[in-house]
């Protein structure tokens, strides 16, 4: 059976999450410190407890819009609330959930898969939008620190790299 575990930034109050965003809705949400326009609440969204994972799927933040990576700190009690709802992405059926799981490969520095599996949620309708008013609290552009620790994959320090990667822990799944 494949393993399956979220790996995260997090403390006894908030986990960071990530994702990349073209400078167009970027820019604007640093400025104001949480998500406006033309970033659209409800929309559905993607975020990713996994730096590494991230770096994939953005390209340490070199595809095109998605050349922001950001560090987005929520509150525990909305990822694990999203998380108790979470129906997987695969799942079908007339209803449409607001909030999906996928299980993908979990990255190495070098961007190749690992045996075990990290956790994407994916956001729509209300959860997009609680996740947007109530459950943000903070966020940091970590694109400088994606481009230094990819820097240092080419040259080839992969220690160099890892002391900068941010320290994630097993996450304890919510019950219930």
């Amino acid at each position: 059976m494949e393993q399956r575990e979220i790996r995260a930034d997090y403390d006894d109050r908030h986990i960071t999450v990530y994702q990349a965003y073209s400078p167009a809705i970027a820019l604007p949400a640093l400025a104001a410190g949480r998500f406006v326009p033309p970033f659209k609440a409800g929309r559905m969204t993607w975020v990713k407890p996994s730096f590494l994972w991230m770096m994939y799927r953005s390209g340490w933040g070199t595809k095109p819009d998605q050349e922001h990576v950001l560090a987005v700190r929520i509150t525990r009690s909305g990822f694990d609330g999203a998380v108790r709802e979470a129906v997987p992405s695969s799942a079908t059926g007339v209803l449409k959930p607001d909030v999906r799981v996928q299980w993908d490969p979990e990255r190495d520095l070098h961007l190749r898969p690992l045996p075990h599996r990290s956790l994407q949620l994916g956001l729509a309708g209300e959860a997009s939008r609680r996740y947007v008013e109530e459950w943000v609290v903070g966020l940091t552009d970590v694109t400088p620190l994606a481009h230094e620790a990819h820097a240092l994959v080419r040259a080839g320090d992969l220690d160099g790299a890892r002391a900068l990667l941010p320290v994630e822990r097993p996450y304890p799944l919510p019950s219930g």
